[in-house]
């Protein structure tokens, strides 16, 4: 098993900026991929950022290059850097992790509003 637990959501104004933090621990693998996905009200969870193993990241279209994700293997941490954010980013942001098997994070909010 792996456990997931993100951080960094709220609250933050149009054009504002959030990071994203995830932590991993367990049986971690030692080539995994990782990444972010969100669920707005109402619609299925997408992809938002991926990294693979040698970090490689790719991400939806809609990112319209606003975020980076990253990832410290030495500290069992991914990140998404969000940056000039809209109201219609405003989602549950999930962590997910690729390896033997697939893992997610609980999901942290995210509210872009003024």
């Amino acid at each position: 098993q792996v456990q997931l637990v993100e951080s960094g959501g709220g609250l933050v104004q149009p054009g504002g900026s959030l990071r994203l933090s995830c932590k991993f621990s367990g049986r971690i693998a030692s080539i995994a991929s990782m990444g972010w996905y969100r669920s707005a009200p109402g619609e299925k969870r997408v992809l938002v950022a991926s990294i693979s193993s040698n970090d490689i990241p790719l991400y939806a279209e809609f990112v319209e290059g606003r975020f980076t994700i990253s990832r410290d293997n030495a500290k069992n941490m991914v990140y998404l850097q969000m940056n000039s954010l809209k109201p219609e980013d405003t989602a549950v942001y999930y962590c997910r992790y690729s390896a033997y098997e697939t893992f997610w994070g609980q999901g942290i909010q995210v509210t872009v509003s003024s």
